[in-house]
């Protein structure tokens, strides 16, 4: 009978090359790219619906608000059960759940069937990405943190692009049913098969390391809700993530709206995924010279400034392409930062969880970028949708250099009473 076992570090295998920590990332990485459909193909699939479900943008849209919902709030119990557990049978149920969903989207004949359907592939790629970020922060040293992070936040970031040429053509000549059914069956194969190889990191000897005064407290999830750094932190994650969202989900409806010609906006989705992951790893690397807080507040700046420009320049087939792309290479990069802070800040025993709680936040800016950004663009128009963002990602930039001023939370057991 299968069952759940506590995940258990090995010490005697860590030459073996399973238990090599690029390895290891390479699997990581391998997961993140078989459910990068399931957020940034997504906006070539609306119209389709639209038309296949005879349903409005924003009935349509809800879907993606569910799924991002559900992968980002159900990231604080997949990280429980990845701090706790081995990582193989957990990833491979969330394997199924994500073909089974994806794959359905494709056969469902109502929108209610649809919602069940993403959500379910949402609760599934909950735990793979879960898995996968806690796996690249884990197996890789505080020096190359970022680059670990960056790297495999930009393979969820970039892998829609490998697919995204095969499903605009089985859109346009097989339908929206074929291209959800054969890519869903195809990403819930291959992250089975890595599935089987992933491990947690071996334990270090015990007089490695740093001496037992200078060792980093891990903060529980009680302990980082006590401190005012979390709830920054979550707040600025909360702020830049929403742009994103916003042109994640509607690349193509903005496009369709300004009279951008459709070969046009399937270059501009294809090169938003590139742009998205290479931001990723670009800055992921920056924040190892440079510091996480000065990178957070450049990238997060220029977000807002291309955000600013696309209800002035955006019409243009050019600078469209050109000011989604900046977006996106400006944004991603929070999912390789985010990441290395709370490592650097929280410790890494309880990574999964901790990041899953502050990665919640990306629900809420799903919701706002997709079907409450759909609601306003129908009512008043994109320029407000795109200004609100851009504001948003200032302010994110600002609160980065007030956490760069803050010191380091005081762990409860080295809290002194007067």
């Amino acid at each position: 009978m299968i069952s759940l076992t506590p995940e258990s570090p090995e010490k005697s295998t860590n030459n073996s090359i399973i238990y090599n920590q690029w390895t290891q990332l390479i699997l990581a990485m391998t997961g993140m790219i078989m459910i990068a459909n399931l957020q940034y193909a997504w906006t070539l699939f609306v119209p389709e619906l639209q038309k296949g479900f005879n349903a409005s943008r924003a009935a349509v849209q809800l879907a993606f608000s569910l799924f991002i919902a559900l992968e980002s709030w159900g990231q604080p119990i997949a990280g429980f059960f990845i701090d706790r557990y081995s990582p193989r049978l957990l990833l491979t149920i969330a394997s199924f759940m994500v073909g089974i969903g994806w794959t359905a989207m494709g056969l469902v004949k109502t929108l209610n069937g649809l919602y069940i359907a993403y959500s379910l592939a949402g609760i599934g790629a909950a735990f793979i990405y879960s898995g996968a970020v806690a796996s690249g922060v884990r197996w890789f040293e505080p020096s190359r943190r970022g680059l670990a992070s960056g790297l495999v936040s930009a393979a969820f970031g970039s892998g829609a692009a490998l697919f995204i040429p095969f499903i605009a053509s089985a859109l346009k000549n097989q339908g929206y049913k074929m291209a959800f059914v054969s890519t869903g069956i195809f990403q819930s194969i291959l992250i089975i098969l890595a599935a089987q190889l992933m491990r947690v990191p071996p334990k270090k000897d015990s007089g490695t390391g740093k001496s037992a005064g200078t060792q980093q407290h891990h903060f529980t999830t009680v302990e980082m809700f006590k401190t005012l750094h979390f709830w920054l932190i979550y707040i600025m994650f909360l702020f830049i993530v929403t742009g994103g969202m916003v042109v994640t989900a509607q690349t193509k409806p903005f496009g369709q709206d300004a009279g951008i010609p459709s070969n046009i906006i399937v270059l501009a989705a294809t090169i938003n995924t590139i742009a998205n992951g290479a931001g990723r790893i670009f800055w992921g690397i920056v924040s190892d010279k440079l510091g996480r807080y000065q990178t957070m507040f450049l990238a997060f700046t220029l977000n807002g400034l291309a955000m600013a420009l696309v209800p002035y320049l955006g019409k243009n087939p050019f600078m469209f392409v050109f000011l989604f792309a900046m977006i996106m290479f400006t944004w991603g990069e929070l999912y390789a930062l985010f990441p290395a802070v709370n490592a650097d800040i929280f410790g890494t025993k309880y990574a999964a969880t901790n990041y899953g709680f502050m990665y919640s936040a990306k629900g809420v800016g799903g919701i706002i970028g997709s079907f409450v950004a759909a609601l306003v663009a129908q009512l008043s128009g994109w320029s407000p949708v795109f200004f609100t963002g851009a504001v948003m990602s200032i302010l994110a930039g600002c609160g980065a250099l007030v956490l760069l001023r803050m010191p380091k939370p005081v762990p409860p057991d080295k809290k002194v009473n007067i």
